[in-house]
C-alpha cells in the first residue's frame, strides 16, 4: 500500500469520527432542549400571580420559600435578592403565607446569605418567630428537598425571579410538595443573558436529579415550619 493510500485511509477515518461526534453533539443538544422545555412547561403550570393565588388570608400557605442569591461584603442583599425578599415579605404581611423560610448558602464563615436575609426581614417588621433559616440551601434542589424533609413543609409559595421559578416548581412537584410560584417583580439585572444560558443546563441537571432523588448535602433534625423560627438561627 502506498503512502498516499495510507494517508487517504486515515483521513477517511478522521472524517467518520468527526461525523459521529457532530451527530452525538446534535443529539445531546436536542436532549437538553427537550428537557428544558419539559421543565418549563411543568413548572410553568404552577406559576401564578398574587391576585390569582389559591392562598389567601383565610387559607394561607405554610410558608414562602425565598431562595437565596448573592449578598455583598457589607451583608446587604444584592438587588436580585432584595426583590425576592420584598415579594416574600409582601406575601407574609398580606397573610397569604404563615412563615418565611429563607434558604441560601452559608457554606463559609465569611459568606452568609440567610443571615443577610433575616436582618433585612427584621427591619421590615417581620416577627422573629416567623423567620426560618435554612443555612444549607446550597442549590435549588437542596432548598426544596430540605423544605420538605427538614422543615416539614406541606404547601408553600416559592419566591424567586421568573426564569428560576420553572425549575424550582418542577422540583417541588417531583418531590411531592404542593407549591405555586409568585415571582419577584420583573426587572433586568446585570448578567441576565449568562444566567439564562446556565439555567437551561441547570434544568436538565435537576430533571435528572429528580429521577433518582439524592439526599442533600445535609439533612439533620426535623424543625417543623409550624414552630418557632428562632430555633433555626
Amino acid at each position: 500500500m502506498s503512502v498516499f493510500s495510507k494517508g487517504k485511509g486515515k483521513k477517511a477515518i478522521i472524517i467518520r469520527i468527526l461525523k459521529v461526534l457532530i451527530l452525538l453533539g446534535i443529539l445531546g443538544l436536542l436532549v437538553v432542549v427537550g428537557m428544558n422545555q419539559y421543565v418549563r412547561k411543568t413548572g410553568g403550570a404552577l406559576l401564578t400571580t398574587q391576585e390569582d393565588s389559591t392562598y389567601t388570608k383565610e387559607n394561607p400557605a405554610d410558608c414562602a420559600l425565598v431562595l437565596g442569591a448573592s449578598v455583598y461584603a457589607n451583608r446587604k442583599p444584592s438587588p436580585m435578592l432584595r426583590d425576592r425578599l420584598d415579594k416574600g415579605i409582601e406575601l407574609y404581611k398580606n397573610g397569604m403565607v404563615k412563615k418565611l423560610l429563607f434558604s441560601g448558602d452559608n457554606g463559609q464563615v465569611e459568606y452568609n446569605e440567610v443571615e443577610a436575609m433575616k436582618e433585612y426581614a427584621l427591619k421590615q417588621g417581620v416577627k422573629k418567630k416567623d423567620i426560618f433559616l435554612d443555612h444549607a440551601g446550597f442549590s435549588t434542589y437542596e432548598s426544596v428537598y430540605r423544605a420538605r424533609s427538614v422543615f416539614n413543609v406541606k404547601n408553600m409559595v416559592i419566591v424567586t425571579q421568573r426564569y428560576h421559578e420553572y425549575r424550582a416548581l418542577y422540583i417541588a412537584k417531583k418531590l411531592g410538595v404542593t407549591a405555586e410560584g409568585i415571582p419577584a417583580k420583573a426587572v433586568s439585572y446585570p448578567g441576565d443573558t449568562m444566567r439564562d444560558i446556565r439555567e437551561v443546563l441547570a434544568r436538565s441537571k435537576d430533571m435528572a436529579k429528580c429521577i433518582y432523588t439524592p439526599e442533600p448535602t445535609f439533612l439533620g433534625d426535623v424543625i417543623p415550619i409550624s414552630g418557632d423560627g428562632q430555633k433555626t438561627w
